[in-house]
């Protein structure tokens, strides 16, 4: 993932958020941050700690979004969710700086960390775009078999292994892939019983061929 202020000094970065009127907070873990993005141009920077955005149904259920963790960015402005549909729960203890998008951008410092600040935003939010078209890739699928065999692919093709580590438990890992629980271990059994797959804790080994 890429560093919002890589290459940017700890001095250069203070004077960065204190130009651009950023604000810096903390949350416990099972905080709900929702009301902390003031309006659509607001954006959060995780500094530490990770957090989850789900998205609420009409009957109350959740469904995993997205997963940010240090270096992440996020906010309403890059999820084509409405607003009020959508929650956003802190899973570990984190500290998030949280900027007015219009700031960023209205900003007129000729510096070249202001620069490379810019750089690595686009760098961040080309990888969260890429992010978001392969889980576009996986949810096409129509099988619970098939959703799975397609998240293990990709990842295993991303990281240049037949080694996969979930960054999920297994609640998570459904509600990312949009299925059931139950239905999703059922299906993770029957994969390793035909020698697709083998399971060691949040570590899973491919047994076949991912081209």
């Amino acid at each position: 993932m890429a560093k919002i202020f890589a290459n940017i000094s700890e001095n250069n970065k203070c004077k960065l958020l204190k130009i651009m009127e950023a604000n810096t907070y903390t949350f416990k873990e099972n905080e709900e941050i929702s009301n902390t993005l003031h309006n659509n141009n607001t954006i959060g920077i995780i500094i530490s700690g990770l957090i989850e955005m789900q998205k609420i149904d009409y009957e109350g259920n959740k469904s995993l979004v997205d997963e940010f963790m240090e270096d992440d960015m996020f906010g309403y402005m890059f999820n084509p969710i409405a607003n009020n549909n959508l929650e956003i729960l802190v899973k570990e203890e984190a500290t998030i700086i949280f900027i007015d998008y219009q700031e960023i951008l209205n900003c007129s410092l000729d510096k070249y960390y202001y620069t490379q600040f810019l750089k690595n935003i686009l760098i961040a939010i080309n990888q969260k775009l890429q992010e978001r078209n392969e889980r576009l890739e996986i949810l096409t699928n129509k099988s619970i078999r098939n959703k799975l065999l397609a998240y293990l692919r990709i990842m295993a093709k991303k990281h240049g292994t037949k080694y996969v580590y979930l960054p999920f438990n297994f609640t998570d890992l459904a509600n990312y892939l949009v299925i059931d629980r139950s239905a999703m271990s059922r299906e993770i059994g029957y994969l390793k019983a035909e020698g697709f797959i083998e399971i060691k804790g949040k570590r899973i080994t491919l047994l076949y061929d991912i081209g």
